[in-house]
């Protein structure tokens, strides 16, 4: 057999006559150009099945992807489709006249059975290759099989329900075991549990489904020519494998529920849609002699799992007498119906048919149509040919539909991804809601759509809907992209003034006092958008002109707050001699700019809250700056007032540690005015440093000599080392005072006793008090009784200077015996260090003829030599190379220079007749002598041991090999 998926047949068999879909209402044009793409791919795309049968096809079922086809007498043929190479053929071993009268298959595609023209069955499970008879059912015609989708399995069908043409209902169930098929009969029951009947009497049960709701309850729905049965019932949990004898049971004494109609055609078939991804059909077709039943399943009811229905008439050209339908197949929005030589689909929304497809006669008439429920695929068949159906986007019109039905959600829901159709689809909303006076529904839907902007503005303009006006502006605005900021700005400026218009009208009217609150909050809410905060904002001159020509002050100071224009919304509290709420502006938004040009408008009214605001903000304000509002405030304000500036500059001094000398300036300017107690003590925990002391010296002398504050004057004084001068000033308020200062200049004797001789001269002269003057000479040991003595007058007698004398006279003999002593002691050194020179002189060591140069180890006594008090002895030029590169820079200055005055002298003196005592007498005048020259060497080059001395403990650190020659030793090594 040829493959079952190969490519399409020529046009001829695609589309053999019409294909058409059909507008019903004329569309408004939009902004979207509408190409109608849809044409060019049919919803129902027909392919010819290349097959040709070696007999005639009798029977043809599908699902889950397995078919199965009867093919004349004895002849079965199954195909897995997504093996499709590979068919499979079983024979019936029937060798009588019967005939395969239907096949019905399961949903798993596992379970085939197979009705006879004989009242016989057969089964076949998809797992074995040899067909069963099913004894138990002999004798019935079966019409019917309802399967059972929740307990079947591949190996049981579970509980299922048979229908026959003599109106029985039989509950059965087949089951296969693994490797035992033909050691038992596959069914195991066959039970009859219900017969169903019209007025003349039992009809055959055209159709059965089994169908589970909610709560465990089951449906079952059953049809005849001319009724559709409903029975309706729980199953207890756990017992669902007893079967539904229960459910009809219920109905043994009553009919079930069911609708039934006139006319019939001798038979009915039912179909139903299920989607992909649930378990449960949604919907339902049944065909019947008045036409199609369609309606939806809701598993909710109670009674009825029907809902909304409704009766499609067939189409006019459909004569019931003479063609009538063979067939029907549902699915999502349109059911099929199967005429001999044509298919036809009729919408479900509307009724109208949609599509038809004509068969040519050389295929033979059409017998059977059916779909397979999981992958939506429709089988249509001859005795000759079989044909398949793709459905293809079967919903990319129902927007169309839903529309013109005024199911406007509907309508969006199925053209989300097609913005001109939902375009399309909210114009016609939006009209519709205009013309039922939901102006403000329509305004929201127009705003999505693509009409122009000043058509649809004029429309509201002309209905007086300045609501839904603004409703339109409002969406309209939302749906702007950030890059179009001209139409933003026009959007937000107009939108402004129509809430200000509108809260105008509603604020005069008492009794839409709740809508004018509801708008209030609308328009504040507009103008705190985040969105168009940036469009707001570069336009706020254009808004405040707005706000202020409506004399809307609320929402001016509102919307300033917004822009965070602070400075206004304090400048607007200001001018209304708000002031507590303007520093309560100040205070939320912490602005050190707006603190510096508020503050002295505020201070004036409010000093204590707004030192408490400036203290609140802490560094981050600039004391200096705030100095003029202080300044300004001070001069006209009462005393505890200004008790509050000194307060803050105290905060910046103290707490703040500020050392601007501008601060400490005006705080001692405020101590020196208001406070003097202060003034000292501030003066004083600044402290005598000059250069941590953060006001200005001089400034403060002349402010506290202007206010006579003459303690702190001495203070400065001292501070600015002008003893002289704090002196004198003290001595005019204490002379206590003047004695702390003049002790003060401790390096400088000389000013120390001038100022204690003013002190003694100002006590004998002013005071008289010659007690106090000799208490100045206990004070000070640099004053002597000969110093105090001219100050006294001629009239006093020695009486009062007596103890004065004696206690000089004393101190005089003490320094003598002092001055012996000390001579007495320097004798003594100089006779020891006279003893120790000689005794130096005298010292000698030995050296043995063998000994050798610590540092060369050649003999010694070869060259001059060093030898150490340590024992080390060295070549005078070993000792010198190893100590000279060790020597300071200016010592190895000094040596070279040495070395070249000894080589000097060391020459013959170019006149051999001068005499030697005039040869001395020449060098001890003009130059040093060669033993004193090899003196200075020996100092410098012999002053210590090179190996015991400092010089090798400085070299610790120091490494063996020089770095710059350690890569020529390394070599040397190798």
């Amino acid at each position: 057999m040829a493959s079952i998926l190969d490519e399409y047949e020529d046009s001829l068999y695609r589309s053999a006559s019409v294909q058409q879909s059909r507008a019903t209402v004329g569309i408004p044009h939009s902004g979207y150009v509408n190409a109608r793409l849809e044409k060019e791919t049919p919803i129902f795309n027909k392919q010819r099945i290349d097959f040709a049968p070696p007999e005639k096809i009798n029977s043809l079922v599908v699902s889950s992807n397995q078919l199965c086809m009867s093919l004349g007498k004895d002849t079965l043929l199954r195909i897995d489709l997504g093996k499709p190479d590979e068919p499979n053929q079983v024979e019936l071993g029937r060798k009588d006249e019967a005939r395969v009268y239907k096949m019905f298959l399961d949903h798993t595609g596992s379970h085939l059975l197979i009705a006879m023209n004989t009242c016989e069955c057969l089964y076949l499970n998809r797992s074995v290759q040899k067909v069963r008879a099913l004894s138990r059912w002999k004798g019935h015609l079966i019409e019917s099989v309802g399967w059972n989708k929740f307990l079947g399995s591949e190996t049981n069908t579970g509980p299922i329900l048979v229908g026959t043409a003599q109106g029985q209902i039989y509950e059965a169930e087949i089951s296969v075991s693994e490797g035992g098929l033909f050691s038992t009969n596959p069914d195991q029951y066959f039970r009859q549990v219900y017969t169903l009947e019209e007025e003349t009497g039992p009809a055959p049960v055209c159709c059965l489904e089994i169908e589970r709701g909610i709560e465990g309850k089951f449906f079952i729905i059953a049809t005849t020519r001319k009724r559709l049965f409903q029975f309706v019932g729980k199953v207890p949990e756990g017992t669902e494998q007893q079967g539904f004898s229960s459910i009809f049971a219920l109905h043994a004494d009553h009919l079930p529920s069911f609708r039934e109609f006139p006319a019939s055609f001798g038979f009915s078939e039912i179909a139903f849609y299920t989607p992909k991804l649930r378990s449960n059909p949604r919907s339902f077709a049944w065909m019947m002699g008045n036409g199609v039943l369609y309606g939806t399943l809701d598993y909710s009811r109670p009674d009825s799992i029907l809902s909304d229905e409704r009766v499609w008439v067939y189409p006019s050209d459909i004569d019931i007498t003479v063609n009538k339908p063979i067939s029907i197949v549902l699915t999502q929005f349109h059911f099929l119906l199967l005429l001999p030589d044509r298919v036809k689909a009729v919408c479900t929304l509307n009724g109208q048919v949609v599509f038809q497809d004509l068969f040519l006669e050389k295929f033979g008439s059409l017998t059977r149509m059916i779909k397979d429920p999981t992958v939506q695929q429709i089988w249509i068949h001859t005795e000759k040919v079989v044909f398949r159906y793709h459905v293809q986007r079967e919903s990319r019109d129902v927007w169309k539909m839903y529309m013109n039905m005024n199911k406007f959600d509907l309508a969006k829901e199925y053209c989300k991804d097609r913005p001109e159709c939902l375009d399309i689809v909210l114009a016609k909303e939006a009209e519709h809601c205009f013309q039922n006076k939901r102006y403000l529904d329509s305004a929201k839907c127009y705003a999505l759509t693509q009409n122009y902007f000043e058509e649809i503005a004029l429309k509201f303009i002309e209905a007086k809907q300045e609501e839904a006006l603004m409703e339109f502006l409002i969406k309209k605005l939302s749906n702007l992209k950030p890059s179009e900021k001209t139409q933003t700005t026009l959007l937000t400026t107009w939108l402004t003034e129509l809430y200000l218009n509108w809260l105008g009208i509603l604020e005069g009217d008492p009794s839409q006092r709740n809508l004018y609150l509801d708008t209030r909050e609308k328009f504040r809410t507009f103008l705190s958008s985040p969105k168009y905060k940036d469009c707001l904002f570069n336009n706020r001159a254009s808004i405040y002109e707005l706000l202020a020509s409506h004399g809307d002050t609320e929402h001016m100071v509102y919307f300033a707050v917004i822009m965070q224009d602070y400075e206004r919304v304090v400048a607007h509290h200001c001018q209304h001699d708000e002031y507590d709420e303007a520093l309560n502006v100040l205070s939320r938004h912490r602005d050190e700019k707006l603190f510096y040009k508020f503050s002295p408008v505020l201070i004036q009214h409010i000093p204590k809250k707004v030192v408490d605001a400036w203290i609140s903000m802490g560094s981050r304000l600039d004391a200096r700056n705030l100095i003029p509002a202080l300044v300004n405030y001070s001069q006209s304000a009462s005393m505890q007032q200004i008790n509050e500036a000194i307060r803050y500059m105290e905060f910046c001094v103290y707490q703040l540690e500020e050392t601007q000398q501008a601060i400490h300036n005006y705080l001692l300017s405020l101590y020196a005015l208001c406070r003097p107690d202060s003034l000292l003590s501030y003066l004083e925990q600044a402290g005598t440093n000059p250069n941590r002391i953060h006001y200005d010296l001089k400034y403060a002398l002349r402010l506290c000599a202007e206010h006579g504050h003459h303690r702190a004057c001495v203070h400065i004084y001292k501070v600015m080392e002008l003893y002289e001068e704090a002196v004198d000033l003290a001595l005019q308020v204490d002379v206590d005072l003047a004695k702390s200062c003049a002790d003060l200049p401790e390096d400088d004797e000389e000013l120390r006793k001038k100022l204690w001789l003013k002190i003694a001269c100002h006590v004998v002269q002013e005071e008289k008090d010659v007690k106090k003057a000799m208490a100045c000479l206990s004070s000070c040991a640099l004053l002597k009784i000969e110093d105090v003595l001219p100050f006294f007058p001629d009239f006093v007698t020695i009486d009062h200077f007596k103890e004065a004398i004696c206690n000089s006279l004393e101190d005089y003999n003490k320094h003598i015996e002092e001055l012996k002593r000390e001579m007495e002691e320097a004798t003594q050194s100089a006779k020891r260090i006279r003893e120790d020179i000689q005794e130096m002189r005298n010292k000698y060591g030995s050296v043995e003829p063998q000994e050798k140069c610590a540092a060369c180890d050649f003999p010694l006594l070869n060259r001059p030599f060093y030898l150490f008090l340590c024992g080390h002895m060295f070549h005078y030029d070993c000792l010198l190379q190893a100590v000279f590169p060790n020597l300071p820079a200016y010592k190895q200055a000094k040596l070279e220079d040495l070395q070249k005055k000894l080589a000097a002298t060391s020459q013959p003196s170019k006149s051999h007749h001068r005499p030697k005592d005039t040869d001395t007498i020449s060098l001890g005048k003009g130059q040093q002598s060669r033993e004193q020259i090899k003196a200075d060497i020996d100092d410098i080059v012999a002053a210590e041991c090179v190996y015991c001395g400092e010089l090798m403990i400085r070299s610790i650190d120091k490494p063996f090999i020089d770095p710059q020659k350690y890569e020529e030793e390394m070599q040397s090594w190798l």
